[in-house]
């Protein structure tokens, strides 16, 4: 099982710029690349400063300059909000400027935030439909000319300027949780990624049974599919046995703003909301730390290693270590480090 890792700008107020931030990014960025990780993922959000991602073919462009072997994956672009035409470019583009580097994921879309703002309203329940819609079309026009009219998009013939550096073009992932989008993620030919957030590892388990049903599903597809899973992941020390807790509760502020941006009322100021209060998920045990400590890829070398070790049964091809937690810069270095250093070999 190899190793990427998953990252954005995370701002959380004003103490730090954005010119801070980013090169924070590049820093733990540089690092996964020395320590063996073999790509980097970031993803695309709108409006959200505990996110900072408006576009991921820029940042990863700038990264092809400051790395030379880590692979630069969109993991992923928000498929409503991207024209195939322009979605093939940018991604040969990326695979251009970093010689052949590139990877291309695509989901549907979370945050009806997102959509009230980019796709007019449209419910963010409807965006598999373009899922479904653009990822063919990105592949005919990165093999040449090719015209489409589609449910959601049509355009005479067009091709993809420039073609990709790989011959075949980037490697295609699809974010999937449900059977069906593992199925057409197996039949496109595409790898899939999925993440059981705040769920234990029975969630993991059975996000593998539904890849491995569509691979079952899907015997004529020549090339093997692969699977990548994501995790909030934060080792420390055991010489500090309680220092899973403030990255537990780290982990829970973040994903009380994702419930925020995601399920709250409140309109944002100046891209910043607070997190969900604690006092309105008591009755949700997935927050409490003590659930995160099990669910959360946290804990000492150890211990992250043997239930790597376990995904590493299961059959997984890729764990993507995910270092957004709202913990500062210094804290996600050392964490990354000793991951490096203590983790990583175990899988060489």
């Amino acid at each position: 099982m190899r190793f990427s890792l998953f990252i954005h700008m995370e701002r959380w107020d004003n103490s730090i710029s954005h010119e801070e931030h980013w090169n924070n990014l590049v820093e733990l960025v540089q690092l996964a690349e020395t320590g063996g990780f073999g790509t980097v993922w970031t993803g695309e959000h709108h409006s959200m400063e505990y996110t900072v991602a408006p576009n991921p073919m820029v940042s990863l462009a700038a990264l092809a300059g400051k790395t030379s072997t880590i692979r630069l994956g969109a993991g992923t672009i928000i498929a409503p909000f991207w024209n195939p035409v322009r979605a093939a470019g940018e991604t040969a583009l990326l695979d251009v400027i970093s010689g052949g580097r590139a990877e291309i994921g695509v989901a549907r879309g979370a945050y009806q935030f997102e959509f009230d703002r980019l796709a007019g309203g449209l419910s963010a329940k409807d965006g598999g439909t373009y899922l479904r819609e653009l990822i063919p079309a990105m592949k005919k026009l990165w093999e040449g000319d090719y015209a489409h009219d589609g449910e959601h998009w049509s355009f005479p013939t067009s091709t993809s300027v420039p073609k990709p550096v790989q011959g075949d073009g980037p490697t295609v992932w699809v974010a999937a949780r449900t059977a069906e989008t593992h199925d057409f993620a197996v039949a496109e030919g595409c790898n899939v990624q999925v993440t059981p957030l705040m769920k234990d590892d029975a969630e993991v388990k059975d996000l593998k049974d539904k890849f491995d049903g569509a691979v079952a599903n899907h015997p004529e597809i020549e090339r093997k599919p692969e699977i990548m899973v994501l995790r909030h992941t934060f080792v420390h020390s055991p010489d500090e046995p309680e220092a899973w807790r403030p990255a537990a509760e780290a982990v829970s502020r973040y994903y009380r703003t994702f419930s925020s941006w995601a399920f709250g009322k409140k309109t944002p100021e100046n891209g910043f909301l607070d997190p969900q209060p604690l006092e309105t998920v008591a009755e949700r045990p997935e927050f409490d730390v003590d659930s995160l400590h099990k669910s959360a890829m946290i804990g000492t070398p150890e211990e992250v290693t043997a239930r790597l070790k376990n995904y590493e049964d299961m059959g997984y091809d890729e764990y993507s270590y995910w270092i957004d937690n709202s913990m500062a810069h210094e804290e996600k270095k050392a964490s990354l480090q000793l991951f490096i250093d203590q983790v990583v070999p175990n899988f060489r």
